[in-house]
């Protein structure tokens, strides 16, 4: 995304929480697996960011899952499931 950091903040989710106006409840389902976890996407900082903003959010880390298609396909078949 270029050099220039202060443009990435406009695609940080961590950033983007801090100029919400409005607070919709907010599921996020990460794999423990994930081989960008630590390093890009920073769960903690998640949700610390969201703590921070008043933001309801809940993340929940789902064990042996990777960043993989299979794992969101499995997710979101089932969130579609619980919703109906």
């Amino acid at each position: 995304m270029g050099a220039d950091r202060e443009l990435w903040k406009a695609y940080d989710a961590c950033e983007l929480l801090n100029q919400v106006s409005e607070v919709v409840p907010t599921l996020v389902d990460q794999g423990s697996e994930d081989t960008f976890l630590h390093e890009q996407l920073k769960p903690e900082a998640l949700r610390k960011a969201a703590e921070d903003a008043g933001y309801s959010m809940t993340i929940r880390m789902q064990e042996g899952y990777d960043h993989s298609y299979y794992f969101i396909t499995t997710l979101a078949l089932f969130e579609f499931q619980t919703a109906m």
